[in-house]
């Protein structure tokens, strides 16, 4: 998983270079978004594993189904947008577009100065705890935050937000595991 991320940082720096330059970092995120759903494709994936595979064709169909989405489209049938997957598939990288994707997100989230949290709760979390809990984080990391909930019923109870490399970890599942440690130490 690390070196998968360290293959992806640089591509992503480079893409996020080249979107920010033309203005258009909205397209690149949904050209590499859609990317990522594509290659998850489990036949499209044993496609690009299998020996010989024409892995510059493989880059062709990816631009030309993320050009079926209307807001990545714009990118995909650009002579940047092709370039990339064919730059991918020439350097046998097609599997990193997800942590590509992540990595591109990221650094779009800084310049705009927001900052995505996941919500983990072993219960559904209602809109007004959501909004409370959201203007609760924008206080604590000034920047606007972009809540996505989670449901995990394995917590028990409580919640674990996390933001980056931050995570509030207040799940009883959590609590329990510290307990039972102390008690046997």
């Amino acid at each position: 998983m690390a070196q998968i991320g360290a293959v992806a940082r640089p591509y992503a720096q480079a893409v996020f270079e080249l979107a920010q330059e033309s203005g258009q970092l909205d397209g690149w995120s949904a050209l590499l978004g859609s990317a990522s759903q594509v290659i998850k494709n489990s036949d499209l994936r044993a496609v690009m594993r299998a020996p010989g595979a024409d892995l510059g064709g493989v880059a062709s169909l990816i631009a030309e189904t993320c050009g079926k989405d209307p807001e990545a489209a714009v990118v995909a049938g650009s002579a940047q947008g092709s370039n990339f997957f064919r730059l991918l598939a020439e350097n046998r990288r097609i599997e990193a577009l997800p942590a590509i994707a992540e990595a591109f997100e990221h650094l779009k989230a800084e310049v705009e100065n927001k900052v995505d949290v996941v919500l983990t709760a072993a219960t559904q979390v209602d809109a007004g705890q959501q909004v409370r809990m959201t203007e609760a984080l924008k206080q604590r990391f000034g920047r606007d935050v972009r809540l996505r909930f989670e449901q995990d019923e394995n917590l028990i109870g409580g919640a674990r937000l996390q933001a980056d490399d931050h995570i509030i970890d207040g799940s009883v599942r959590t609590r329990l595991a510290k307990l039972a440690s102390a008690l046997v130490n």
